[in-house]
């Protein structure tokens, strides 16, 4: 069996999160005139189409300044607009002087409930991957999440050995996303997360719940609990 090429878009995606990144990190400075689309080309190995697209998002996003003739440069001063990185968890918790593991609680096949086809845009009843998992700093469980992901906008998510790499790092490091829909709130622990996170039931928890998507629609949508104790920063 043959590999079937990556589409078009989602190396446009890859692009896009490279030049932001080296944006963000100031590999390419307020002002810098960047590569032009051929040399770029040649450097992903991709279209110069593929590359024109790419650079249009990010010009959409205020982060690069398109002229004719005067090439693309890194925006001066751009807009500030809301953004998210979503972490891996594994990074966070090593970052932390931690070991890493993760459990799979459960997975399976199952129809969308109302609520998560409602976040996903999605028809009620459609068959997702439904995955529960617990992550570990150390022997302390760290973080659960109950995930749901669509196969149709995430291919090849069902060959993948999750017992081997967690889907919170698989989907980030393989499913770039155009837009999110995050909230923030605080939730007394059920039965079942007081459970999982080895605490108290009533236990205040951080939660976070979480959906994403690209050009095919809705990745994932997750719902995360946090260990009691746990703080969120954030920089401007």
């Amino acid at each position: 069996m043959t590999d079937r090429p990556a589409p078009s878009s989602s190396k446009a995606q890859a692009i896009v999160a490279e030049v932001r990144r080296r944006i963000v990190d100031r590999e390419w400075r307020q002002g810098d005139r960047i590569p032009d689309e051929a040399e770029l080309a040649i450097e992903f190995g991709v279209a110069r189409a593929t590359v024109n697209k790419a650079l249009q998002m990010l010009a959409e996003e205020g982060l690069l300044d398109r002229k004719r003739r005067a090439g693309t440069h890194v925006t001066v001063n751009p807009a500030r607009k809301a953004t998210l990185t979503i972490p891996i968890v594994r990074e966070q918790i090593e970052g932390a002087g931690m070991a890493y593991h993760h459990r799979i609680v459960a997975l399976k096949h199952s129809p969308a409930p109302k609520d998560v086809a409602e976040r996903m845009a999605l028809p009620e009843g459609r068959v997702l991957i439904h995955l529960q998992t617990v992550h570990y700093g150390d022997t302390k469980p760290f973080q659960i999440e109950d995930r749901w992901i669509n196969p149709t906008a995430a291919p090849g998510v069902e060959e993948v050995d999750f017992q081997r790499i967690n889907p919170n790092e698989w989907l980030v490091r393989n499913f770039p996303w155009l837009r999110a829909d995050i909230e923030f709130r605080a939730e007394n622990a059920d039965a079942r997360d007081a459970k999982l996170l080895e605490t108290r039931q009533g236990t205040a928890l951080l939660i976070i719940e979480r959906t994403t998507w690209n050009d095919l629609g809705a990745i994932t949508s997750v719902r995360l609990a946090f260990r009691p104790g746990y703080s969120l920063t954030a920089s401007p």
